[in-house]
């Protein structure tokens, strides 16, 4: 399935769209992972949990859990909040 990567993230992939599988959000990292070693724990912490600056939309959706499931034909983006002022 095609994967979105932010900007602050390219330094993994190089570019911006990737090809990656997995039957739930949690599988799909970790084939990232494997892909792009260290892209997950920039995504998943220690506990398992997203984040707290990281968003994730299947197909144009906002999910919330790694356990969400996904479907080959899905799109999913991985967004990075940004801060400052």
């Amino acid at each position: 399935m095609k994967v979105f990567i932010p900007g602050p993230l390219l330094s993994y992939t190089i570019k911006r769209e990737v090809q990656a599988d997995g039957r739930t959000l949690a599988e799909l990292l970790v084939d990232l992972d494997r892909q792009y070693p260290g892209l997950r724990f920039r995504v998943i912490d220690e506990q398992d949990n997203m984040r707290p600056h990281m968003r994730f939309f299947v197909n144009g959706e906002q999910v919330f859990g790694i356990g969400q499931t996904l479907a080959p034909s899905d799109t999913v983006h991985l967004v990075q909040a940004l801060s400052g002022g």
